[in-house]
């Protein structure tokens, strides 16, 4: 990493130190990069390197996580879905644009987007790294810190429980329309990773 990019190097506070389980090593296939809304790239270890060994197996590229304000997820919720308001997670995936970006369990899937929203914020590095590109999570910051406190658990328990919901419907999966299926992957790879219970288990309840 060049001076440079150290100095915009930032730590993500109470992500990478928490006690949350991590599953057994193996040489993930997924470049997970994390980086606020004005393109700082964080040090999330705790998020990024639980998200790259729990991807299903053949999982392979680059996913950009996005961690942004609540205002900024307003905004981007009703730009690219017409609901005015902040959500916990957006994923936006990185195929044609006649493909549709996804939103949370909540919310249900977006109507199209003219540009993934991380063009915007992410760091010049992601464009260095070899994989292809799987898309583009962005997690509200504040309505996850609310979230983990109504379900008793840490920031990085909530974060990675949206992480892996987001990078699903990157990998096309849509719990609206797959009868069950990716409630059952998220299941599997959420047991796989330690967490207590996944998105769409939560907003079924």
């Amino acid at each position: 990493m060049a001076p440079g990019e150290q100095r915009r190097e930032r730590r993500l506070s109470g992500v990478g130190l928490g006690s949350s389980p991590t599953p057994p090593a193996r040489v993930p296939q997924v470049c997970v990069l994390v980086a606020d809304e004005r393109g700082r790239r964080l040090s999330a270890l705790g998020l990024t390197r639980w998200l790259a060994q729990v991807a299903p197996a053949r999982t392979r590229g680059t996913v950009s996580i996005a961690l942004v304000s609540d205002a900024r997820s307003r905004a981007l919720n009703k730009r690219y879905r017409h609901t005015d308001r902040p959500t916990d997670v957006l994923s936006f995936p990185a195929f044609s644009r006649q493909q549709r970006p996804r939103g949370s369990a909540r919310l249900g899937v977006a109507p199209k987007a003219r540009r993934r929203p991380a063009e915007e914020f992410s760091s010049g590095s992601r464009r260095r790294d070899p994989s292809p590109l799987l898309g583009d999570i962005v997690i509200a910051r504040g309505v996850a810190s609310r979230q983990a406190r109504e379900a008793g658990h840490s920031e990085l328990t909530e974060l990675r429980l949206l992480a892996l919901h987001g990078l699903l419907h990157l990998l096309g999966y849509d719990h609206d329309r797959d009868n069950g299926r990716m409630r059952r992957v998220e299941r599997r790879l959420r047991l796989k990773g330690g967490l207590r219970e996944g998105l769409i288990e939560r907003v079924d309840k």
